[in-house]
């Protein structure tokens, strides 16, 4: 039945001739004709059983199986003989943007945080408005905070500085009335937000029974060697909190499962998290030691740039200024960004 219907559609192409400049489509019982100006595709189906796909100029034959459904359609997966296939390229770098939150109001009054959800001192708000200045050059496609407000403060007054002006707008999937509440029906105004996805993973270090304590009390009472050893040794935890290498473990994980892929399609991201949780990731970023990691110090309201390529992640430092060059000419599509920015305002 296959050699029938082929001979058939052979027939309506020899009744039509072959010129250049048309389009026909012929159906051929269970089969089907395309004859264009590229040349003539024909998709056969016996039973429904199989499918053979002839293609002109170039002749190719592609046998598949399929379901005993007839409506299946063949997926369009035969080439030229040539083997020449244009393929989008993918964006072969991204920026990933690392800011710790700026000063909170425990900070201020030197108290151990950990996950306890206390807001920004006016001096936190100003560290994390100077620091979306420094990036406000440097494009950001989505972001990700912990799930406590420092961090979320901190990275919604840095975007009010990004001179995109896109609006970052916090994704709710608690639940399915969350999402169904929060949808935008704009694509317009899709085109013109940053989704930013709020995680626990990502939270501060929990410190246990430390959290609330003043540290300099807490030194006192436990002594100051025990409460360093608390503080910066990387598997020793406080008492019912979280080591640096429990929260690496939770936090690493996050970033290997969800941000990592979006690096990697190209997307830029910021991420505004903690001290604890960004130096588990600079661990993994940097290939650092557990001896290394403990002596690594984020100060409040600084990014930090990498540029991920070719699945390799190279540290760029802070950028300085709006204004510093350098920053820019770390990479060329860096300064091509921030060429179309200025030609916007232009």
């Amino acid at each position: 039945m296959a050699a029938t219907a082929f001979n058939g559609c052979i027939s309506t192409i020899k009744s039509h001739g072959h010129k250049s400049n048309f389009a026909l489509d012929q159906e051929c019982g269970n089969s089907s004709l395309r004859l264009t100006s590229k040349g003539f595709k024909i998709n056969l189906e016996v039973s429904g059983k199989e499918r053979y796909c002839f293609r002109k100029r170039g002749f190719s034959v592609i046998q598949a199986s399929s379901s005993s459904s007839q409506t299946t359609v063949l997926d369009q997966v035969s080439t030229p003989l040539n083997n020449k296939v244009d393929t989008p390229k993918k964006s072969s770098e991204a920026a990933l943007i690392l800011i710790r939150h700026g000063e909170s109001l425990w900070n201020e009054k030197n108290l151990f945080t950990g996950c306890v959800d206390v807001p920004l001192t006016k001096k936190g708000v100003e560290e994390a408005v100077e620091a979306g200045k420094r990036i406000s050059n440097i494009p950001v496609d989505m972001i990700y905070t912990s799930a406590l407000i420092r961090a979320q403060m901190t990275a919604m007054l840095a975007m009010t500085q990004h001179r995109r002006k896109k609006v970052p707008i916090v994704l709710h999937n608690e639940s399915e009335q969350a999402k169904s509440w929060s949808q935008i029906f704009s694509e317009e105004t899709k085109k013109q937000c940053i989704p930013v996805v709020t995680a626990w993973q990502l939270n501060e270090r929990m410190y246990g029974e430390l959290q609330g304590l003043n540290k300099q009390e807490t030194a006192d009472k436990y002594g100051k060697e025990q409460v360093h050893e608390w503080r910066r040794s990387f598997d020793i935890p406080p008492p019912n909190g979280e080591s640096l290498e429990m929260c690496a473990e939770r936090a690493v994980a996050y970033f290997k499962e969800h941000i990592e892929p979006q690096l990697q399609a190209g997307k830029n991201v910021m991420i505004a998290a903690h001290g604890n949780s960004l130096r588990s990731i600079i661990m993994y970023l940097d290939k650092l030691t557990s001896q290394e990691v403990i002596s690594l110090e984020l100060s409040t309201g600084i990014p930090m740039l990498y540029i991920v390529k070719e699945e390799k992640y190279i540290r760029r430092g802070s950028p300085a200024a709006p204004s510093e060059a350098s920053v820019y000419a770390y990479t060329k599509n860096l300064a091509r960004y921030r060429q179309k920015l200025d030609e916007m305002v232009h």
